[in-house]
């Protein structure tokens, strides 16, 4: 991945950007299903169809594509497609992280796809975060006006993704193995984990996820953040930092988790010797009490502002590995001990922003965005605290 996509005002170290860059590609989604399915003793099968479900699922579903030449079909419902037309795969942008109209033309088409297969098909599920709001077919007496409200709800007021999940299995029938339940064919699951621990019930809400089905179904982890860290953890290293990983099941409110690593920054500032790169991830939450702009990790960035002022060759990096935080086209933000000061040069309160959640137009004047664009993965968030 190119360094430059993560370039910055404040971060543009090049050791920095090549362990970010080390550590998306770590977790390279094609790469991950190609390297799998070179080893896999699939089983036995006459016909083989891919479906892939998820912000990941076009690269996923195009590397199996390239590794199984003799699959019939394949169906990809992702967030953003790219314009690569391929011959035998149907491709579907649906919404997300609220499902709408599209998310239910996905739901039915998924469903359609996986139900006309029978015993001696295997069916290879390409799995990736995001695929709970990709995807979606109300049970019985459930409205999409319904799910859309208790979810909008739920996110908004900061619950867990675990939270919000469950409730999806509850109000949608292809969630909680509804969609291995659809088909009669075998199912070999390749997931990329978006969720801390990684929870099979709760990565896309566990469409393939069924006790019922027994060995017919077989769900697979081929990337993690913790794979990424390990890789940024060694690429760190490599570059001449004393390098470690702090904590990958950060939890809580964007901002309180801001406030305690940039606490934590300054301890070990104190502490280590420099050049040091400490690592750290997880999935926060944001309570949403203003009306401004911004997402999980833009505001945990701007909550380290004003205790990291004036501490000196100290950067906090906060990143969604998929290029996406939030309703903005930023993956979230870096900050160093100069930021509060650049910024009340030009007029703005650190304070004042976070208190309405508007941490993209504070940090977009000062150029410290983190816009890497698409990045085609999807783990978590990559968070370093580093010592310069």
């Amino acid at each position: 991945m190119d360094v430059n996509r993560f370039r910055t005002h404040t971060l543009h170290d090049e050791r920095i950007l090549r362990i970010l860059s080390a550590a998306l590609e770590a977790v390279e989604p094609a790469k991950l299903v190609q390297d799998y399915l070179q080893k896999a003793d699939l089983p036995k099968h006459k016909r083989a169809f891919l479906l892939g479900i998820g912000k990941a699922a076009e690269p996923m579903t195009l590397a199996a594509a390239d590794s199984l030449t003799h699959f019939t079909d394949a169906l990809v419902v992702t967030k953003y497609a790219s314009s690569r037309t391929r011959e035998r795969i149907a491709v579907i942008e649906s919404g997300h992280p609220v499902p709408d109209a599209r998310s239910l033309a996905a739901g039915r088409a998924a469903l359609d796809f996986v139900s006309r297969l029978n015993e001696d098909d295997l069916l290879i599920c390409l799995i990736s975060g995001g695929g709970s709001a990709l995807v979606t077919a109300p049970r019985q007496g459930v409205t999409l006006e319904e799910i859309q409200a208790k979810t909008s709800s739920l996110l908004a007021s900061g619950a867990p993704i675990q939270e919000v999940n469950n409730l999806r299995r509850q109000l949608d029938r292809i969630k909680g193995g509804g969609l291995a339940r659809a088909t009669k064919a075998k199912i070999v699951s390749l997931i990329l984990s978006d969720v801390i621990g990684n929870s099979l019930e709760t990565i896309a809400s566990g469409m393939t996820v069924d006790v019922a089905r027994g060995t017919r179904v077989q769900n697979v982890i081929i990337g993690d953040l913790r794979r990424a860290a390990e890789i940024a953890k060694q690429k760190a290293a490599e570059e001449g930092f004393e390098s470690g990983i702090l904590d990958l099941a950060i939890q809580g409110e964007a901002s309180e988790v801001g406030l305690k690593l940039a606490q934590r920054l300054k301890e070990e500032r104190r502490k280590r010797r420099s050049p040091f790169c400490l690592i750290a991830g997880g999935e926060t939450t944001v309570t949403i009490k203003g009306n401004g702009k911004g997402g999980r990790n833009q505001e945990l960035a701007l909550a380290a502002v004003d205790e990291l002022s004036g501490v000196e060759n100290a950067m906090l990096i906060s990143l969604a590995t998929d290029g996406d935080d939030g309703p903005t086209d930023a993956a979230g933000a870096v900050v160093n001990g100069e930021t509060r000061q650049r910024a009340e040069r030009i007029g703005m309160d650190a304070s004042a922003y976070l208190s309405r959640n508007d941490a993209y137009h504070f940090f977009k004047p000062l150029n410290d965005l983190l816009k890497p664009g698409y990045t085609g993965t999807n783990v978590n968030d990559l968070l370093l605290l580093i010592g310069l």
